[in-house]
């Protein structure tokens, strides 16, 4: 080779050399445009657990490893921001609450800080200031176990009409339970739907008399029907315009309120077709901002008839997934409407409610399995969930081909010691609210014994050591859908007089962490692309004020959620001011 081609040579590949070369001599790598550095990462990868910066390109992260590392993928238009020791993870996954519920309950009376049934009453009259008359008041979150002093009069501790009816003469009042499983109703609703001595309890549900057989107001399980109706005639007799931009309107909501609270995906415990359709417009449009998992919930000759046309995995860039059905078996504890094998201890004479017969529901999971659907049903009382896993045990047996299906039962809040060990051997998942623990232990014992509660009264610890896997969730509106209380409570069993509720059932704060993140994933078979922090996954993270593995106790309840990231993009940012 003559001089001068050996020359330009040499320094043809010098500069290419150079060209792949960064700071400190390092190869350059592909350019990210957002990197996160000196953080205290939970990877939840087990192969890779901790790391201090990640690099994301488009909505997939592009490396997780260290700050000197992550230089390498820094380019001129590459956003860095140095967390300065913050905690990050996995974005939250939701496993189970209501999201157009969520959105709806912004738009309505909040009752969960309610002290008492007279502060109740004042909140409705403030509002019956501000409507027309006729208009429909609505309102979500009392809960009668805690109200005091407990209301006077009452009947099985709920409180009596006459007092709101005289606060609200003209307009029709419909109150929530916490739970979502009871109403409470003002005379004028109860006059607009024709409810008096002489009108019966439907199958599944239970109007609350007094002493002389006068309904009071509170309309348990498939009893809500009985006035609710007239509210879904009111809702839907207005202009499908205004009809539509409401429910638009409860997306944006439950999305701006999810990404506050640091979640990134949400399964949707329930929604008709009606309403995926609309989701699915939004999702086409790009407009969901986090990641929705439904459970379609609608009635059983609907499901046959369109199920078929319903199954999405993934779909627009892994923001909508349809694929499980969701059914009710029973109610929930706080209106004893959970399904106990034994009468509750506080009313011998009552042992819950079955609000879906069981004909109906292996009727529904068989439409599910040959579908390719999961089943998620919703079972709060002991034989509730025995006769739903059952249900699951028989399906099962008869499709023996089918292999891990991943159905749930969502909540599995009291279970028999005989069920425990079920779960694990039927590959059936827990979805569970630990935020339910503690804010309904005050009550527990007193409604089921301390021999029952005891036994099976929220047992994460008994389910994981048997080999179940649990996700965790808030079942929000009903709770609020901030993931850390729910952390807390799950870590703590702790309740606000500093006293723990069968603290052996607490759970690690790891286990806790894949409660929210793994598992939540797997749950909807989505660990290969969500739930931890590693090469070619979805860039949904969280950063955290306080880190959730080894910060005090006391600090878990102050952290801050301080960035959003869904799909690597910042969708929230704590403002310091």
């Amino acid at each position: 080779m003559k001089l001068k081609s050996l020359i330009q040579f040499v320094f043809v590949n010098l500069i290419l050399i150079i060209s792949l070369q960064g700071c400190g001599g390092k190869e350059m790598k592909d350019s990210a445009d957002l990197v996160l550095i000196n953080g205290v990462i939970a990877t939840m990868d087990d192969s890779s657990p901790s790391a201090e910066a990640i690099a994301i390109k488009g909505n997939k992260i592009l490396f997780v490893g260290s700050t000197e590392d992550a230089e390498m993928y820094i380019g001129d238009s590459t956003e860095v921001i140095d967390l300065k020791g913050k905690f990050v993870m996995p974005g939250f996954i939701e496993s189970h609450a209501h999201f157009l519920g969520l959105g709806k309950s912004k738009q309505i009376l909040d009752l969960r800080e309610a002290r008492n049934w007279d502060e109740v009453i004042a909140i409705v009259a403030r509002a019956c200031e501000s409507v027309r008359p006729g208009d429909w008041i609505l309102g979500r979150g009392w809960h009668q176990e805690k109200f005091d002093p407990a209301p006077y009069p009452n009947v099985h501790g709920y409180p009596v009409h006459n007092e709101l009816s005289k606060a609200s003469p003209n307009n029709p009042v419909m109150l929530s339970h916490a739970s979502g499983h009871a109403i409470f109703v003002n005379e004028r609703a109860m006059k607009l739907a024709g409810v008096s001595k002489a009108t019966v309890d439907p199958d599944g549900g239970t109007i609350v008399r007094d002493s002389t057989g006068t309904p009071i107001g509170v309309f348990e399980e498939n009893a809500e029907n009985i006035v609710g109706k007239f509210y879904e005639e009111y809702f839907n007799g207005r202009k499908p315009e205004e009809i539509r931009q409401d429910y638009i309107d409860q997306i944006r909501l439950a999305s701006e309120e999810s990404l506050r609270k640091g979640i990134t995906s949400f399964h949707d415990a329930g929604e008709t077709f009606e309403l995926i359709d609309l989701i699915k417009e939004q999702a086409d449009s790009n407009k969901l901002q986090i990641r929705l998992n439904i459970m379609i919930g609608d009635t059983y000759d609907k499901m046959k008839e369109k199920i078929a046309g319903y199954r999405l995995i993934g779909y627009a860039n892994n923001f909508l997934t349809v694929r499980s059905i969701k059914q009710y078996i029973d109610g929930a504890l706080g209106s004893r409407g959970a399904w106990m094998i034994e009468p509750y201890s506080d009313l011998p004479t009552h042992s819950g409610s079955n609000v879906t017969s069981i004909e109906m529901l292996k009727k529904i999971s068989a439409l599910a399995v040959a579908n390719g659907f999961q089943m998620r049903i919703h079972a709060i009382g002991d034989l509730g969930n025995r006769e739903v896993l059952s249900i699951y045990e028989e399906v099962f047996n008869k499709n023996s081909d089918k292999k891990d299906l991943r159905w749930s039962i969502e909540h599995a809040q009291h279970l028999s010691a005989n069920d425990i060990p079920r779960f694990a051997k039927l590959g059936v998942t827990a979805a569970m609210q630990a935020i339910h623990c503690t804010s309904d232990a005050t009550f527990v014992p007193e409604r089921i014994g301390e021999a029952r509660a005891e036994e099976g009264a929220y047992v994460w610890k008994k389910l994981i050591e048997s080999g179940a896997v649990i996700c965790n969730g808030t079942d929000a509106p009903v709770e609020d859908i901030n993931p850390i209380p729910c952390f807390y409570s799950s870590v703590t069993r702790r309740l606000a007089d500093r006293n723990a509720f069968y603290p052996g059932q607490k759970m690690s704060r790891m286990e806790a962490l894949r409660s929210y993140t793994v598992n939540g994933a797997y749950a909807s078979f989505e660990e290969n692309i969500k739930g931890s922090l590693k090469t070619g996954m979805l860039a949904d993270v969280v950063v955290l004020s306080n880190d959730l593995l080894t910060c005090p106790e006391d600090e878990i309840l102050n952290t801050k959620v301080l960035y959003t990231i869904v799909a690597g993009k910042i969708l929230f940012q704590h403002n310091n001011n």
